[in-house]
């Protein structure tokens, strides 16, 4: 007879597509956030925070990589309303200044960092869920609301320490751009519909030419395009001379701030020259300020695939070398992104509201920071004070707050204190710098010994037995003067 073996247990394991952050990298992502904040907040940016769920009429359609509505997302059914996690921070903004439109000042400058959730294929480095950090200006028409955002973008690299020379921001016009595609034949005034559906392939092709290269954004304006899994991607059926004269954005580097370049592109477009005319707009404020092509280009190659974007554009890209997964060289690539988008915010009040922002991609920035060995992962942990003695847990308690109240991250042991050396274990586990013992004899005589781990761990490693002795790991002090041995011992490790 089968033995009844109960519930099953469930899964320890994190659902595919989602990962977890443990102490280190929060640490070091919270700080990166901190320096790109004051940046923000010295330009005269304030902090929003939004929910994390919106409704899906909210979110709209402007969904990355989708072409239907509802997609792209995580949502679910809720006394007859359809609620999303937010799949970023744009879309609740426009909600924001639509809302409380009557409140807030004009224009409205606002930041906002946070978790945003995609329901999209998972990757190697591509996640359902990850952090955003935004800047907008919400309600400014003029182009130096644009030129704003891009010297701030490049202020906050340089303040996180992505030094000058390891990245460029380049700036393009989406009015530009639909001024070559009208040239191109693919403008169709009388049939938005068509118009919208088309265009919308065509952006989201070209944007993926960091990831695709030009063969195959080339197979995504043409037929289509099958991936390494198989999967087929319809194209956007163009014909030849239009796949050429869209391709010449790609290969844009040619026309880098050769705004004579730019002319000829766009033809006789008249959407397409005012877009040039606010190019030459923001790269003067741009160089006014300093902002050189040194740190900041005009690139037409620059298209940003959201849909919403109805002037400029740009994308902050780290230039340095890094190795693929197959050991070959290649730039870092792009690390934010945004521009402006005047009719997001519309779609609520019916009134058109200029704005304009850009949206860091945390984690990408966090690796680039951790290649380039300008990210502390080895956080420090606490000092660790020991227990000897269970009867004497008043005393081992008073030792830890006296260290917390000189600014000093401490913590009693508290699991079985019975095997001493697994506290010791524990507080190398957690990457203690220093360790306090105290027991009976030591309590009697008024002392302590603190056990420098950083310095121990080193003289283990490589240390003669003069320099063991000459550098003594641990050392017994006078219990009033605790405090200040561990401050100078963490002093001595920095």
């Amino acid at each position: 007879m089968a033995k009844n073996k109960g519930p099953r247990r469930p899964r320890a394991e994190t659902p595919k597509g989602f990962r977890d952050y443990f102490g280190a990298e929060v640490t070091a992502r919270k700080a990166m956030l901190d320096k790109i904040a004051a940046v923000y907040h010295r330009y005269g940016f304030d902090a929003l925070e939004t929910s994390g769920v919106e409704t899906v009429e909210a979110l709209g359609k402007f969904l990355p990589d989708v072409d239907r509505p509802n997609e792209g997302v995580f949502a679910w059914e809720e006394d007859g309303d359809w609620l999303a996690l937010r799949y970023d921070l744009t879309a609740p903004l426009a909600r924001v200044a639509a809302q409380y439109r009557n409140d807030l000042p004009t224009p409205y400058r606002r930041y906002a960092m946070g978790p945003v959730w995609r329901n999209e294929k998972p990757g190697p480095g591509r996640f359902r869920q990850f952090y955003q950090c935004d800047a907008d200006t919400v309600g400014a028409a003029s182009v130096a609301a644009d030129a704003e955002i891009c010297a701030m973008l490049a202020d906050a690299l340089e303040a996180v320490g992505i030094e000058r020379g390891d990245y460029v921001i380049r700036v393009n016009n989406r009015k530009v751009l639909n001024g070559v595609l009208e040239a191109a034949d693919l403008w169709f005034p009388d049939d938005p519909e068509r118009e919208a559906e088309r265009r919308g392939v065509v952006l989201r092709a070209i944007d993926k030419v960091d990831r695709l290269g030009i063969r195959g954004v080339e197979e995504l304006l043409g037929i289509g395009r099958t991936d390494d899994s198989g999967d087929f991607t319809k194209g956007a059926q163009l014909k030849f001379e239009q796949r050429e004269r869209i391709l010449m954005l790609i290969k844009g580097d040619r026309w880098a701030n050769n705004l004579v370049g730019f002319d000829y592109l766009v033809g006789e477009s008249e959407t397409g020259k005012q877009g040039v005319e606010e190019l030459e707009q923001i790269s003067d404020l741009l160089e006014a300020q300093g902002y050189g092509p040194d740190r900041i280009i005009i690139d037409p190659s620059v298209v940003r695939g959201l849909g919403y974007y109805t002037g400029p554009v740009y994308e902050a890209e780290l230039t340095f070398e890094i190795l693929d997964e197959k050991g070959r060289p290649r730039q870092f690539g792009s690390v934010a992104g945004g521009g402006r988008y005047d009719d997001l915010v519309k779609r609520f009040t019916g009134q058109a509201v200029p704005a304009t922002g850009v949206s860091i991609g945390v984690d990408r920035l966090l690796a680039a920071l951790a290649m380039k060995g300008r990210l502390d992962t080895s956080a420090q942990g606490p000092v660790v004070v020991t227990v000897m003695d269970r009867t004497r847990m008043t005393d081992y308690m008073s030792m830890v707050n006296e260290l917390r109240a000189a600014g000093i991250r401490a913590e009693m042991y508290l699991g079985n204190p019975k095997n001493f050396g697994n506290q010791l274990k524990y507080a190398d586990k957690r990457q203690s710098p220093v360790a306090i013992i105290q027991g009976e004899d030591e309590a009697a005589r008024e002392v302590v010994q603190v056990k420098d781990l950083i310095l121990g761990a080193k003289l283990a490693q490589d240390a003669t037995l003069e320099e063991w002795k000459s550098q003594p790991a641990q050392v017994e002090v006078n219990r009033a003067d605790l405090v200040a041995t561990v401050r100078e011992i963490m002093g001595r490790h920095g």
